[in-house]
């Protein structure tokens, strides 16, 4: 049951986070109810503990790049709820998954648009710099331009991931 309510809020989040850039509150919260219901019904208080554990856990691992301003809200509470359905440790696997794919994305985002190369070049550079300055000097000569993307995409990928991972 725990995974078909997973697999459901995924899909929809993957769905509306793609078309609309939007990932509901009216998903997450009764999915948010459920996971810790079910979790109280099958683990009694230490389901609760872990439920609840892997809702801190969620939000603690986005939480740093939303107040940056490199993430948002939804994607957040979408891996929040994630760790309150399944736990602290399938929350660490999909944020594994969740890394690993977001930095698939933006490699690829950047070679699209031909940014590729500069950027890759600007971080050798300013390791270099970090390098021979005994990191005195730190400085990334990279475009203050942001290129967003859908980031739950990149979460449910890494749920899915933990899912398979897990089985």
């Amino acid at each position: 049951m725990q995974n078909v309510v997973l697999a459901l809020v995924l899909f929809i989040c993957f769905i509306t986070d793609l078309r609309e850039r939007r990932i509901y509150n009216l998903v997450l919260l009764p999915a948010l109810i459920f996971g810790l219901i079910y979790n109280i019904f099958i683990g009694g208080w230490a389901g609760l503990g872990q439920s609840l554990l892997g809702l801190l856990v969620g939000l603690g691992v986005l939480i740093i790049p939303f107040a940056l301003g490199g993430m948002g809200a939804g994607d957040v509470k979408l891996l929040a709820v994630i760790g309150a359905i399944k736990g602290p440790v399938f929350v660490l696997y999909t944020t594994v998954g969740m890394g690993l794919t977001g930095g698939v994305i933006g490699l690829v985002i950047l070679a699209y648009k031909g940014q590729l190369w500069h950027t890759i070049t600007s971080f050798l550079r300013g390791f270099w710099l970090m390098l021979i300055t005994r990191f005195k000097v730190i400085s990334f000569d990279f475009d203050h331009e942001k290129t967003m993307f859908p980031y739950g995409v990149a979460i449910v990928a890494g749920a899915l991931g933990a899912m398979w991972w897990m089985r």
